[in-house]
């Protein structure tokens, strides 16, 4: 009776956990490939002059990022939480399944902004704050509509950076066991984000767009340097994370799940 019991804890407090990081995964990745979608000035956000450093010649480098960098380094320190309890299959299920829903979120955005605008929705919403003609159903559309190229570019980038972050970790994992997490998750990270800054500029806005290949170097190793940089400082979360998650599961509970998860056994 004692097993059975100690058998159901285990399970409960594994989908509960799985659960909890799941949705911070899932909304955060969602989140930014929606708002990614605006190029921000870093230098002008932090009330500074653009550096204006020559870059390929005659193009212009300046600190700009995707808005969806700022909170990627979550998914990826999210990535590697699960990659410890769970091992490679939690992150592939959460990484499909998240691929699958963005996927689902463009189509029914498309077919949103196929919908004619009521007049009266026009009319109240023009001019803007400074007396100028302000059509908001172009806002909208040029906001939340974006290209095919940038949907396809995010898609691949996502899954392509995830299926690395999981196989480098899990690498890294062997050779230092349960210590020094610090270095499995950077390590994973550098390769990663290294993948997933520039695919998607280079599909998005290359392949499918008018950006030279200038621009999309550029624009690429400044959100590489961003992202890796926040997921570097952000390290000692991950070791908060797991503090918490040890503290919930117990030490006998944790102990079996990293190492399942180290077996790639552990499954839900």
């Amino acid at each position: 009776m004692h097993i059975e019991i100690k058998e159901k804890d285990f399970q409960t407090k594994k989908t509960n956990l799985f659960i909890i990081l799941c949705g911070i995964f899932l909304t955060n990745a969602i989140l930014a490939e929606i708002i990614g979608v605006k190029i921000f000035s870093g230098e002008l956000t932090l009330g500074f002059e653009p550096v204006g450093w020559s870059f390929f010649g005659d193009y212009i480098l300046d600190f700009n990022l995707t808005a969806g960098a700022v909170i990627w380094p979550i998914v990826f320190i999210t990535t590697d939480i699960i990659n410890e309890y769970f091992g490679k299959k939690g992150v592939r299920k959460i990484s499909f399944l998240t691929a699958f829903f963005i996927a689902y979120i463009f189509i029914i955005i498309t077919i949103v902004t196929k919908l004619h605008p009521a007049p009266f929705w026009l009319e109240v919403n023009t001019p803007d704050s400074s007396g100028n003609y302000f059509n908001i159903d172009y806002a909208f559309n040029t906001i939340f509509r974006q290209g095919l190229g940038i949907i396809i570019g995010s898609l691949i980038a996502f899954l392509l950076g995830q299926l690395i972050d999981v196989f480098v970790f899990q690498k890294l994992r062997k050779i230092t066991g349960s210590k020094m997490i610090w270095l499995r998750a950077t390590g994973s990270t550098l390769v990663s984000q290294f993948i997933d800054s520039f695919v998607v500029l280079g599909i998005a806005f290359y392949i499918f767009g008018n950006w030279s290949w200038a621009q999309v170097v550029s624009v690429g190793i400044i959100n590489y340097i961003y992202k890796f940089g926040v997921a570097v400082l952000l390290t000692p979360l991950l070791y908060v994370g797991h503090h918490w998650i040890d503290l919930y599961l117990g030490k006998d509970i944790a102990k079996k799940m990293t190492e399942e998860a180290m077996e790639d056994t552990l499954f839900l």
